[in-house]
């Protein structure tokens, strides 16, 4: 059963389609679900540089809707939802990847900011401010802050290759080298105490964002700032989660 608070009508439904490919019943869980594209959609509208075509990542989203129906298998214990979001996410990062949208550019960028970020807060064991990271980068805060927006999505992406993207609930396989497992461990640790360290606003924005499942505008009026300030605050969080796992590759 895929899901049993759902109506005897919508359970035919599911059935119609997984046995028989019924399209009718595709149809129509097709259009129950859409709103699972918009879901994962706004997590990544938080970091999109405009060298990304909007239209491009619903198109990528809706594939992996449609992956998601094809492939769910009841029979696995898990909930629809939460495999078509995985399913989504990841249909939108394959094809941002193959879509080459960081420019080198941004991408050298990107690393010396992270590197910033990991030496920084390595040296003075604390989260450290927008002008400390700004003058160690011979920039302005402006400089930096625009840079930051630009680079958060690469972030976001590298902690997806690292299995530990803070949106992920699909089950983990313990399979791999017992030094595999001992560095999943620390970057996990890392990422943990990171999380905790981080300025008060940014920490806010990332609990907000991922574990209370909120909107970019519904942190805004909560936080009472604007969404541009506060997708700003969530670009920073992510560098700086993402330096922390830096270190830990960097170290062992």
């Amino acid at each position: 059963m895929v899901n049993q608070k759902l109506s005897d009508g919508e359970l035919q439904q599911w059935e119609n389609w997984q046995q028989q490919r019924d399209q009718e019943a595709g149809d129509y869980l097709v259009a129950k679900y859409l709103p699972l594209v918009d879901y994962v959609i706004q997590r990544f509208l938080i970091n999109l540089p405009k060298t990304v075509d909007k239209d491009d990542v619903r198109s990528y989203a809706y594939e992996g809707l449609l992956d998601a129906l094809d492939k769910f298998k009841p029979e696995k214990d898990w909930k629809f939802e939460t495999y078509a979001a995985w399913r989504i996410k990841g249909a939108i990062i394959d094809g941002l990847r193959k879509s080459d949208w960081l420019p080198r550019s941004l991408r050298e960028k990107v690393k010396k900011i992270e590197k910033a970020y990991a030496e920084l807060e390595q040296q003075h064991e604390e989260s450290v401010s927008d002008q400390q990271v700004s003058e160690y980068l011979g920039m302005t805060t402006a400089e930096l802050n625009r840079a930051v927006s630009e680079a958060a999505l690469s972030a976001m992406l590298s902690m997806d290759d690292e299995n530990l993207n803070l949106q992920d609930q699909m089950p983990q396989s313990a399979a791999g080298s017992p030094d595999r497992q001992l560095t999943d461990r620390l970057i996990k640790e890392a990422l943990a105490k990171a999380i905790e360290s981080l300025p008060e606003k940014e920490k806010l924005t990332v609990s907000l964002c991922y574990f209370e499942e909120m909107k970019l505008t519904e942190i805004a009026e909560i936080l009472g700032l604007s969404v541009s300030r506060i997708s700003q605050l969530h670009s920073k969080a992510m560098l700086r989660l993402h330096a922390a796992i830096l270190s830990v590759h960097e170290h062992y």
